[in-house]
């Protein structure tokens, strides 16, 4: 397995090779053979599974803390405009306003749950088991890097952080890495350079192919992998190409799968690192303080049924070979063609196999974040189209579990909270402004807005309580003064972030519901700035919305003060985008302590990644690192 060399380049096969393989320097073919899946019919064979009374229980209840705040707020709101009668106006405001409350009161049920786990629980459940020095690793890992015309000398850096991780761990030489690209020709020359002049300065196999044809996207890539070399190995580590996980955690993965053959796929939920904008850098901070104690609740309720975020996660390679081969989708785009949001469907393939789908949270998993807003609007676009493709494939598939059913359902609803956020603005400055109901009221009263608050923010606190009161945690963050600041600006980047999410979300969904897809190529992980006659274009929408809204309100003598957040947000968003997208602005952040986080394991330690240079094109590049740290 540690040969490198056991299929020649392209130019070196047999005739016809070249067509789905440019350049290769792989191990010897050891071939598995994935069916596409019949989504007409629910598999035969698999073996029925005792209820889980327990687990049934927890999701139970969740769903009543949603439901108890959330029929409060209907209460509240019912007696405000229905004492005389519901019109069909307030009907609608009705029919928008509780849905949307209830999904608020889940996201804090759940991360209330969350918190209770991570404290009064000390994280039991939702943590990969410690190694043991007696549990030796038996099967053979593979670790995939599927590339895109990515950044190859960064990507080369974080697989020298991965794979200088492995070397001191038990069992480290029983992974290897594959790094498989879908890189253009021009890309593609790059990479070829780039690895053939660092591949032996690696202490394990570090194997690369690039296909000529992008067929399948990454779900093809991965398939491509499967159907030529899965026989070969056990499990499977999926990266992305911002992906980087430290040595312990992989191998405990590997662990677990060993000692639960029942288990199909463990996720891991990673968090940002490497932001270098004001903007990363916000979601950074927000990801490593308010992420863990949702994704805690998440994994105490989803149990064996977790879903899968396509990366950071390990997978049993003939689980996954005999459950998530894809069709292609009949019709044309959004709801035809290749499975965009492939994650989450092959999360659910396995699950109806009979395999379990498990998500733990690990401290050394981790991913890197869209360096602006508009970025981050883009993916978000991607990822809007893949989820409302999910729409009708909820009662197509057969055999689905439930909850895989519900997840599907709220990934795909996700984007269409947006349109409804909007219409609810305009229902209750249409209403005032027509003469359907004074303004005071629909809008919520002192209570109702007190527990609106509690709801948006909780999390928010409950997340620095849980920091707060481990030391080694507390100083990581910089400090009570430095969290508080944090948090506080995070709360008003936030309010003002969320209107121009809601108007962004809603163009894309219609957009792509008029079938405009989207294009998925390598993403733009790298930002100083945008001028700012950009950003006012690009956001010419959003500013028109902010004065169309503000017009609405004084005609219908609505409170500026309940629409300031909305408008100020919009009108402001380019702003907005300009001023986080630079690089000036995060450094001064981190110098004066705004948005620390803790540092990654290899800041950490005394461990340092391998350092060399590289010859490319004529020019001696030095490969850049995670976090700033060249």
């Amino acid at each position: 397995m540690k040969g490198t060399d056991g299929m020649k380049p392209a130019h070196e096969q047999p005739k016809g090779a070249s067509v789905t393989r440019a350049f290769e320097q792989v191990p010897a073919e050891m071939p598995l053979a994935m069916p596409v899946q019949d989504f007409s019919a629910a598999p035969e064979g698999v073996p029925a599974r005792p209820l889980n009374i327990d687990l049934w229980a927890r999701r139970l209840l969740v769903v009543l803390l949603a439901l108890l705040p959330a029929s409060i707020a209907a209460h509240e709101m019912r007696i405000s405009i229905g004492l005389d009668g519901i019109s069909l106006w307030e009907g609608i405001y009705l029919a928008l306003f509780i849905p949307l409350f209830a999904w608020i009161a889940f996201g804090f049920a759940t991360s209330f749950i969350g918190f209770l786990l991570l404290t009064i629980g000390r994280g039991r459940g939702v943590q990969p088991r410690p190694l043991r020095p007696g549990d030796p690793l038996r099967g053979q890992t593979a670790i995939l890097l599927p590339v895109c015309n990515e950044d190859f000398l960064g990507v080369l850096g974080r697989l020298s952080i991965m794979e200088r991780s492995l070397t001191q761990v038990m069992g480290g030489e029983r992974f290897e890495f594959f790094i498989l690209s879908d890189s253009n020709p021009e890309n593609g020359e790059i990479e070829r350079e780039a690895y053939q002049a660092i591949r032996h300065s690696f202490s394990r196999a570090v194997h690369y192919r690039r296909r000529a044809l992008n067929v399948g996207r990454k779900p093809g890539n991965i398939a491509e992998w499967v159907q030529r070399f899965g026989g070969g190995y056990d499990h499977m580590i999926v990266l992305d190409a911002d992906s980087v996980m430290s040595g312990q955690t992989m191998a405990r993965l590997a662990a677990d799968m060993e000692l639960h053959p029942h288990l199909g796929l463990i996720q891991t939920v990673p968090t940002v690192v490497g932001a270098s904008t004001l903007f990363a850098r916000w979601q950074q901070f927000a990801s490593r303080l308010f992420g863990p104690i949702s994704a805690a609740g998440m994994i105490w309720w989803a149990g064996s049924e977790g879903m899968f975020w396509g990366h950071n996660a390990i997978l049993r390679v003939r689980a996954f070979a005999e459950s998530c081969g894809l069709p292609e989708l009949p019709g044309r785009a959004p709801f035809g063609g290749h499975i965009m949001s492939h994650d989450m469907i092959e999360a659910a393939l396995l699950r109806r196999r009979g395999w379990d789908v498990h998500m733990v949270t690990a401290d050394d998993s981790f991913e890197e974040f869209p360096p602006s807003l508009p970025d981050l609007a883009t993916r978000d676009r991607r990822w809007c189209q893949g989820n409302i493709q999910h729409v009708p494939l909820i009662a197509k598939i057969k055999g689905l579990h439930p909850v895989s059913r519900f997840q599907l359902f709220v990934g795909a609803s996700a984007y269409c909270t947006s349109p409804l956020w909007l219409a609810l603005i305009l229902v209750v400055l249409g209403g005032a402004a027509s003469g359907l109901w004074p303004a005071s009221a629909v809008l919520p009263s002192g209570s109702l807005l007190a527990l609106t608050a509690v709801l948006l923010f909780g999390p928010k606190l409950l997340s620095m309580i849980w920091a707060l009161a481990d030391p080694a945690r507390r100083i990581g963050f910089g400090g009570a003064a430095r969290m508080g600041r944090g948090v506080l600006l995070d709360i008003l980047l936030s309010i003002l972030m969320a209107p121009v999410s809601m108007l962004t979300q809603t163009i894309n969904l219609f957009g792509i519901l008029m079938g405009r897809k989207s294009a998925w190529n390598g993403q733009t992980r790298d930002r100083d700035g945008m001028a700012i006659v950009s950003a006012i274009w690009l956001f010419k929408w959003h500013i028109l919305l902010g004065v169309g809204l503000t017009l609405l309100a004084i005609r219908g003598n609505t409170p500026l003060g309940w629409m300031l957040p909305v408008v100020a947000g919009l009108i402001l968003a380019p702003l907005l985008a300009a001023v986080t997208a630079r690089k000036g602005l995060g450094r001064k952040a981190d110098e004066h302590g705004l948005f620390q986080v803790p540092e990654p394991w290899w800041r950490t330690q005394s461990y340092r990644p391998l350092r060399y240079r590289l010859s490319v094109h004529g020019k001696t590049i030095t490969p850049t690192w995670p976090a700033n740290d060249g």
